[in-house]
């Protein structure tokens, strides 16, 4: 494979990075050969290949999921029509977008690995890190460069990160995984405030009346059974230290997680075991000294002096609070309500960007090709989003009519970016061998009751759905959020969820939902269409969804109204509430041993 790529953000790898890459595929099928041959038992070859990405699935045998990280979502047309040939060689026609901007592809026999690995190679993608006990994908605002609310353009950042710790001695065998989360601003798009470590672009005021751009670095946050809150580290982090900030809360991450209980092991349990004051010290510690590191990164990365970190700009009167921020869609024509949902302008830059939706992030062979098409087209930027979908960046207002017809003439023109009918939601029982119930299956039920009852419009209002109680689908931080769980009702067991409310992220803050009240999965959908009903009804223009819970009674109040959708019919007189989407026969929940233990 010839080394000709020159790294761009998010387009390649430079002359290194592609021989590390190329030994690591190298050395996978080696080490899958000794593993064939029975020289390495599955517990290390397990650790190995989670190591560069590859997961088990439910299915057992020879399937395998493939995750590829695209750092902050970045993606080039190279890489989308790769994508799309891979989905169609290697697995069954189709991608899925995860919550953290990578793709994944299902269904990949473990012989062929190697071979879909020098594929993605070529066009620049690695999944190196991508699952184990690693430093995970970076991730990030999907408009960062093109918000009006932000305070500095996080790519360049977020490419530095990734670059700087892929292949990095510390982020090989971590306690458990790490993650990394950028935010421009202090909506907090990139979700930095439930991750291991999180960064926001924040402004302090200097004494001659100006303002200096920095961050503010948040630590140990987590999401699964027992979600944590992330803390601030310090108020201010320059830009010129962040690198070692984030480098100097890894190794302490990686001095004192627990080793001995996976269960125990993320960042977020060191709050509990030594105090968020003593760990927020040791960290300190550890920056203070870690310029006598062959690792040190001081200063200001070349490729943020290359690339810049200016943002887009914020137009006089908006103001960057989440009140008055929600779409409304008021106008009929398909294409004015694509424009009132999906497209968001930057000022200072001009910036114009449009969302393409992908229902549960999913995306066929023929939508990553014609993507692809679509971006050398306009001449334009891709990202994925954490909300699953992409969005099309540095386009011109010209270029959105055109951009709809492409998109609508792939069935991704759909207004449903911050709508109701934006469900994300986890692969669930399809795939994953801890989940309990269909996630995705009820996210479309929940799609279908809400368009059937005229609320699918609604905007301010995010439904997620998870399959069991790790929170893959970020259950935890949604208005509206699903856990599954086994119920038995009449001596059989069911499917069935926790209903959360009340979650959100933004300034800097992050409120995890409240359990409401549990619902069998069949009656799911009811119970949204219950709430975002009576939400679009009564809630004052611009009101977010936590504070009308909170006017309203909170989710206990709403719970007990609701309470009637949790009585259980027999089998016999509705056979169908024993049966989960999806599914042919009676339910049982068969959990498996897990390889990621998401917590």
């Amino acid at each position: 494979m010839a080394m000709t790529h020159t790294i761009e953000i998010g387009g390649g790898f430079d002359i290194e990075a592609r021989a590390e890459i190329e030994a690591d595929i190298v050395k996978f099928r080696e080490m899958l050969a000794l593993y064939e041959a029975g020289e390495i038992d599955e517990d290390r070859f397990r650790v190995f290949r989670l190591n560069n990405g590859i997961y088990g699935q439910r299915q057992g045998g020879r399937n395998q999921m493939v995750r590829v990280k695209l750092p902050y979502g970045s993606v080039t047309p190279e890489q989308l029509e790769v994508l799309g040939r891979i989905a169609e060689k290697y697995s069954r026609g189709w991608g899925h977008i995860t919550t953290r901007q990578n793709i994944q592809f299902h269904y990949v026999a473990l012989e062929r690995i190697p071979d879909l690995l020098g594929e993605l190679a070529d066009a620049g993608m690695t999944t190196r890190e991508a699952c184990g006990d690693t430093v995970r994908n970076v991730t990030g605002c999907h408009l960062a460069g093109a918000c009006p609310f932000e305070v500095l353009d996080i790519s360049a950042w977020a490419e530095a990160t990734f670059r700087h710790f892929l292949h990095h001695p510390y982020a090989q065998r971590l306690p458990r995984k790490f993650k990394i989360n950028f935010s421009g601003c202090s909506t907090d798009c990139g979700q930095a405030m439930f991750n291991d470590v999180g960064v926001v672009a924040v402004a302090r005021p200097l004494p001659d009346g100006s303002v200096e751009p920095g961050f503010r670095v948040f630590f140990a946050g987590g999401l699964g059974a027992n979600p944590h809150p992330a803390q601030a580290l310090e108020e201010f982090t320059p830009r010129e230290q962040l690198m070692e900030t984030i480098e100097a809360c890894l190794r302490v991450f990686d001095h004192y997680g627990n080793r001995d209980n996976k269960l125990r092991a993320r960042m977020k349990w060191l709050l509990d075991t030594m105090g968020a004051d003593e760990l927020r010290d040791r960290i300190l510690r550890e920056r203070k000294f870690l310029v006598a590191s062959s690792s040190w990164v001081g200063g200001v990365p070349e490729v943020v002096q290359e690339r810049g970190d200016a943002p887009a700009g914020v137009a006089t009167g908006i103001d960057p609070s989440p009140v008055g921020r929600y779409v409304t869609l008021q106008r009929s024509d398909p294409y004015q309500r694509w424009l009132d949902a999906n497209v968001v302008r930057g000022v200072a830059k001009q910036t114009v960007s449009a969302v393409a939706s992908a229902p549960l992030g999913d995306i066929t062979s023929h939508q990553f090709r014609e993507l692809a098409a679509i971006q050398r087209e306009l001449r334009c930027s891709v990202r994925t989003t954490n909300r699953q979908n992409l969005v099309f960046r540095d386009l011109t207002e010209d270029q959105l009519p055109l951009l709809y017809q492409r998109l609508a003439a792939i069935d991704m023109a759909q207004p449903g970016a911050e709508l109701a009918r934006d469900v994300v939601s986890c692969p669930g029982t399809d795939t994953c061998n801890l989940a309990v119930t269909q996630s995705r299956g009820l996210a479309g039920a929940i799609g279908d009751a809400l368009e059937q009852a005229g609320l699918a419009d609604v905007g301010g209002i995010r439904v997620n759905i998870s399959g069991c109680s790790n929170s893959c689908g970020q259950h935890h931080t949604s208005d509206i959020g699903f856990q599954g769980v086994e119920r038995r009702a009449h001596q059989t067991a069911a499917p069935g969820y926790q209903m959360y409310l009340g979650g959100h992220v933004g300034q800097m803050e992050v409120q995890f939902g409240t359990k409401a009240l549990r619902v069998p999965a069949k009656r799911a959908a009811d119970a949204v269409v219950s709430i975002v009903g009576r939400f679009a009804a009564e809630r004052t223009a611009g009101e977010p969804f936590h504070m009308w819970l909170a006017r309203s009674g909170g989710a206990t109040a709403l719970a007990g109204e609701l309470k009637p959708l949790d009585e259980w019919p027999t089998p016999d007189d509705a056979p169908e509430f024993y049966i989960d989407y999806g599914e042919q026969g009676p339910y049982v929940a068969e959990v498996r041993a897990g390889e990621c233990a998401a917590t």
